[in-house]
């Protein structure tokens, strides 16, 4: 029997492996989800909001590495795509959006709800195409999958309405012949970088998400460059924790000083897999060698004296194979038999970031080969075992204010009286009990703003923890929906949603979609009752702060309004109890915590002219009349 349109667009979803396809029903797209209805292992995920299924869309494509699916029906549905699908080509990710469109006869005659599509997202797409013939299927879908796969982008499938249920009469299977190619760059580049490497004395790796499948090599690496590995937030998952002996955190606006000394105390920066965006995070003057598999990106932040092209792990294993296994004027005498000694003792031992008993950190993981495939040169670890030194103190001191018992104290209650005088959760103190509470292999999303610097100071991505937020295109919003996507994938992993109160109540409607499919997605909501990140932007440029207060609900009555259990936490003692049980609770929860709204968050460099931004700030917010507009 022919198949209709709809039905060859749903066979060749199913044959790809898609579980999910998130979206909001209608019009144009009827004969495809009944489609979708009637196929076994496709499962269709009604949204309350287009957004919110594209956003779960991106955030399974990141988890997976293969193809989201969302749609959205004709004009305002498919409009409602658009901020999702942004994320997920900002992302990178391999997403197909299929919209719906008015019936062909109707096309250009400014006919109801009629949008161009082909024009509406031009931006945002990778490949863009409206179906006009059943004949064009299924060449026109194997385009549109192969280029948002191969690209790592969006593809845009316009289906008019009146064209699903017709039949093709020339049918064929489609035929996708996926595969990964991998990628190396030319051999004489790669002895150039090395001989500019071995030439180094202060090596510091900047390592991105795109080094993620190459992690042992990357630490291979750094052993023998005795380099500092500074992170950016998305190479947290699976760089982060006590197994990697060289990371230094974060850099950047929600970094810390450690990170920032072992950037500008280098000669050499070495960056893998990252396209770091932020210009002034660079240090100035230092020499530079990029690794990616896009050559747009070489060189598109920092000047770079060698930019290699190709996948990172093979370029990565190529460059030790090429980098002096001995100093000059030193016998080498490990052979390969010896280095896997070193090795499982290593392995056995646990390359730890730990303390002795006098308080003093352990460097012996830094003083000694990590390398698992070739001898460790005896370079000058200095420059490594100085950043790491100040790293754990700054650690330290960061788990001494995450601490329920801190404010307690003499230094505790001075700062409590400057800037926590309504005696409001700590919201590091909310972050840290998470990180302690949550499994070691929990998906953990996080809105944009100050969920997120939360996150990437008090969480740790150890273990098989992964991590999923709009950190390129920088949505409000997101985490709650990506937190749908990603828990659609494994309902029997845990998945935590660092949610701001401003991003939570942007797509609220979707919590019933939560309850709807029975979802058991975590909810920590950080009630600061603030746009929090608008606000230390505006007093960090001496502004006092203006149109950032936030009128809420009490947001755990509303998820108990929906069918969800709700816990709201106002008393810093109650707060660990309250966590843990949310996290024991069957189902979805949403965990309100009234946070403190006043919390500072010091960037890795501050700067004089932000502290006296501040100072101002705070002086015209103190003087400001409590009955003007945003007085308080």
């Amino acid at each position: 029997m022919a198949r209709t349109v709809a039905r060859v667009i749903v066979d060749a979803l199913s044959e790809l492996g898609v579980r999910q396809v998130f979206g909001v029903v209608g019009d144009a797209l009827n004969p495809v989800t009944d489609a979708i209805r009637t196929t076994d292992g496709l499962e269709w995920v009604g949204c309350r909001h287009e957004e919110a299924a594209a956003f779960a869309a991106s955030a399974q494509s990141q988890l997976s590495g293969t193809l989201g699916v969302c749609m959205g029906t004709v004009g305002p549905g498919s409009v409602h795509l658009l901020n999702g699908l942004y994320d997920a080509a900002k992302s990178h990710a391999p997403v197909l959006a299929i919209a719906g469109q008015v019936p062909l006869a109707e096309l250009g005659s400014d006919y109801f709800q009629e949008v161009d599509n082909d024009a509406l997202f031009s931006d945002v797409a990778v490949f863009r195409a409206t179906v006009t013939s059943p004949g064009q299927l299924p060449q026109m879908l194997e385009t549109a999958v192969r280029t948002a796969l191969g690209r790592k982008g969006v593809a845009v499938l316009t289906v008019p309405g009146d064209l699903g249920d017709q039949e093709l009469t020339a049918d064929r299977p489609a035929r996708f012949s996926l595969n990964a190619p991998v990628s190396r760059p030319d051999e004489s580049a790669v002895r150039r970088a090395a001989e500019l490497l071995d030439r180094s004395e202060r090596v510091t790796l900047l390592v991105g998400e795109g080094a993620r499948a190459a992690r042992d090599d990357v630490l291979t690496l750094a052993d023998r460059l005795a380099a500092p590995m500074v992170l950016t937030l998305k190479a947290k998952a699976g760089f982060e924790g006590d197994a990697n002996p060289f990371q230094v955190g974060q850099t950047g606006l929600i970094g810390n000083p450690a990170a920032a000394s072992a950037l500008q105390d280098a000669d050499t920066l070495l960056l893998l897999g990252t396209d770091f965006p932020y210009r002034d995070w660079y240090p100035e003057g230092r020499t530079v060698v990029q690794v990616d598999t896009d050559a747009t990106h070489i060189g598109r932040r920092v000047p770079v004296e060698v930019g290699l092209v190709g996948d990172t792990g093979a370029t990565v294993r190529d460059l030790l194979s090429h980098l002096a296994t001995t100093p000059a004027g030193r016998e080498e005498t490990r052979d390969r038999s010896d280095s896997a000694e070193a090795r499982d003792r290593s392995d056995s031992e646990g390359a730890r970031d730990g303390s002795d008993s006098e308080g003093a950190p352990d460097r012996s993981h830094l003083t000694k080969a990590h390398d698992r495939s070739a001898p460790s040169p005896a370079r000058d670890r200095s420059h490594l075992i100085k950043a790491r030194d100040r790293y754990v103190r700054w650690r330290d001191g960061q788990a001494r204010l995450a601490d329920p018992g801190h404010d307690k104290g003499l230094v505790g209650r001075v700062r409590s009286a400057l800037d926590n005088r309504g005696k409001d959760i700590r919201p590091e103190a909310l972050a840290a009990v998470v990180d302690r509470v949550a499994a070691d292999d929990a998906v953990f999303t996080s809105d944009t703003g100050m969920a997120t610097v939360w996150l990437s100071r008090f969480v740790e991505m150890r273990g098989e923890r992964r991590l999923i937020g709009s950190y390129n295109l920088g949505s409000m919003a997101n985490a709650m929906p990506h937190a749908l996507g990603a828990q659609c994938l494994d309902r029997d992993r845990q998945v935590v949603a660092f949610c701001g109160d401003g991003g939570l109540s942007m797509l609220l409607g979707d919590l019933m979609t939560l309850k709807t499919y029975k979802l058991p997605v975590k909810l920590v909501v950080f009630d600061n009752r603030r746009l929090g990140m608008v606000k230390l932007e505006q007093e960090q440029a001496g502004l006092p702060e203006f149109g950032t207060v936030l009128d809420n609900p009490d947001f755990a009555s509303v998820a108990r309004a929906m069918g969800i259990p709700g816990i709201r936490v106002t008393d810093p003692a109650a707060l660990e109890d309250s966590v843990r049980r949310a996290f024991r609770t069957e189902g979805p929860v949403l965990l309100d915590v009234l946070t403190n709204p006043d919390e500072i968050a010091v960037p890795a460099k501050p700067t004089v002219e932000q502290g006296w931004g501040f100072a101002v700030a705070k002086m015209k917010e103190a003087v400001r009349s409590i009955g003007e507009p945003d007085g308080h």
